[in-house]
Parts: structure tokens; C-alpha cells; sequence
């Protein structure tokens, strides 16, 4: 199994009544500008493992960085609803800076749907970024007003299932289950990382199978539709130089089938006032994964 170089810190935070996991590596203090890093959906703050590892120890050592498990998903209480609302990861991510960094600005990492957080909080409270790096944070496609009442539609729907306990999250038998799954899902995570992983990413229940940690209602659409106009809004108020990574195997096409390309991402980055982009190669998806070596050599650049 992947033996951890510099194993993290675990401890809880208090988040709009909520105990918030966190991990935290190096320093308690320091004057370099805290490194934050916030993982994608279905997945947990331990993702950033590799990448930390990864890191020179020039960068690493005597500098704060902190990753947190979003609510509902790892060792963070879920909230007790049945869905999520976009807005709360803005204002999660709000008061854990408040509790952790105070007025200090700092150096904000997210990927996937952390990516998509951290690119709208950048634009909300510029003041509080120094440099951000948005990992596959592609946004959604454009929607219309008149798709609304099919979306509230389908939202009251699926809430249905929900409560009917027809959405749930797959258990399994043992962690060498869950790596198996973690393996299938990206065929490029090897079985020393997949096996530390799964370890993370789920836990034994009562009854001792592996139960994934993450709430079921994650599953849930949406009620409201995406408004790029409110996200290039956003991203024309970010003040901090911002890094946008992708895969060199990207998934835009498979994902959206053509209603949502690259292109059209791309197109939006136009609006974010200093931009710089990235590619990390033989990377899926999940390329803090696949080559944290790669991704810890352009993070570092970047915020040097």
C-alpha cells in the first residue's frame, strides 16, 4: 500500500454548525500565504495526498496547507438535508478561511466541482485570493429560462426517489473492494495509491461493509439552472492570476456529448482578467492522481 510521506493532521472545525474535517500539513504558522485545496465531487480532502507528497522541500516546508473534506462528503457532517445547494460550498468555504486564515490572503487550489467553488469564490471575495488554480473545473452547459420548470420538475422528483430509498451509494465487502472500483473508474490509479485511497474514501459499517463517504443526496439535480452569465460575471471579478489545468485526456466530449465543449470553456476563461493555462500529460480526469509530480511542479511555479 502507498505509505504517505508526510502524513497529515486530522481535526474538525466548527462551519456554520457543521464540524468541518480538515487536514493540514506543514506549518501552524508561517508568512508565506496559506495553500488551500479543495477536492472535486465524490471524492475527499486525502486526494491531495499525492500531490503534497510531491511537493520540493523548498516549497513544502514552513508553509501551511490545509485541505477539507465539503460537506456531506468525507468525515464532514452532512447538514441533515436531502439535497445541496451550490451557494453553501461559497459560504463553507468563506468561514472556514475565517476560522483558519483570518484577513491573510491566500493561495486557493480546487478541482472538479472544488474547481468550479473556488473560480466563483475568487470572483465573490477577491480580496481574500493571491493566486488561484482551478484543475478541471469546467462549469456546466449554458441553459435556458424555459427549461426551468422541467428542472423543478425533475429536482422534486428525484428527491422522491430519494426518500423512497431508491438513490443510494454502493457498499462493499472489504477496501479491496472499493480499490477495485477506485481502479475501474481510472484505469491509471495504481494499486498502491487505489488501496490507500479507498481507505479514505470509505469505512466500515456496523454490520462491516465499506460505506462510501458520501451523502446519497449529492446525487440530486440541481433545482436551479446554470447561469453563465452569473459565472462570467464572477470570473471578470477575480483580481487574483489564475491557473487553469486540464487533462491531456479530457472527458469534456464524453461527459456532455456535445451539449458542453472545451471550446466553449475556453471561450468563458476569456473573461477572467489574468489568466495563465496548463496541460498535464497521460492525465485523466483525475490528474492529481494520475501525475501529482507533474501538477506539484506547475502549482509551485505558479505561486513562486
Amino acid at each position: 500500500m502507498y505509505q504517505a510521506r508526510r502524513p497529515a493532521r486530522s481535526e474538525f472545525a466548527p462551519v456554520r454548525h457543521l464540524q468541518y474535517h480538515v487536514l493540514r500539513w506543514g506549518a501552524a504558522q508561517s508568512a508565506l500565504p496559506p495553500l488551500v485545496l479543495m477536492h472535486g465531487w465524490m471524492d475527499v480532502a486525502a486526494s491531495y495526498q499525492f500531490v503534497v507528497d510531491a511537493f520540493s522541500p523548498d516549497f513544502f516546508e514552513g508553509r501551511t496547507i490545509l485541505a477539507a473534506d465539503w460537506r456531506g462528503f468525507g468525515l464532514t457532517e452532512c447538514p441533515g438535508h436531502d439535497n445541496y445547494w451550490f451557494p453553501d460550498y461559497l459560504a463553507d468555504l468563506d468561514f472556514l478561511l475565517d476560522h483558519y486564515v483570518g484577513d491573510q490572503a491566500i493561495d486557493l487550489v480546487g478541482h472538479s466541482m472544488g474547481g468550479n467553488v473556488v473560480m466563483l469564490y475568487a470572483g465573490v471575495r477577491p480580496q481574500r485570493i493571491r493566486r488561484l488554480v482551478n484543475l478541471e473545473g469546467f462549469g456546466m452547459p449554458a441553459t435556458r429560462s424555459d427549461k426551468a420548470p422541467k428542472r423543478y420538475a425533475q429536482w422534486m422528483d428525484e428527491l422522491k426517489s430519494l426518500h423512497r430509498g431508491e438513490l443510494s451509494l454502493k457498499a462493499y465487502a472489504d477496501a479491496d473492494g472499493v480499490a477495485r472500483r477506485l481502479m475501474k473508474t481510472n484505469p491509471r490509479l495504481p494499486e498502491d495509491k487505489a488501496q490507500w485511497l479507498a481507505r479514505q474514501w470509505a469505512r466500515p459499517n456496523a454490520q462491516g461493509q465499506w460505506e462510501i463517504l458520501g451523502d446519497a443526496a449529492h446525487k440530486i439535480v440541481n433545482a436551479q439552472l446554470y447561469r453563465v452569465d452569473e459565472v462570467l460575471a464572477a470570473f471578470a471579478a477575480i483580481t487574483a492570476p489564475v491557473l487553469s489545468v486540464e487533462a491531456s485526456d479530457n472527458q469534456m466530449e464524453q461527459w456532455w456529448q456535445g451539449k458542453y465543449t472545451l471550446a466553449e470553456f475556453h471561450e468563458r476563461l476569456k473573461s477572467v482578467p489574468q489568466l495563465q493555462q496548463a496541460k498535464i500529460q497521460d492525465a485523466g480526469h483525475m490528474l492529481h492522481h494520475d501525475q501529482p509530480e507533474q501538477l506539484a511542479a506547475l502549482i509551485e511555479k505558479f505561486l513562486a
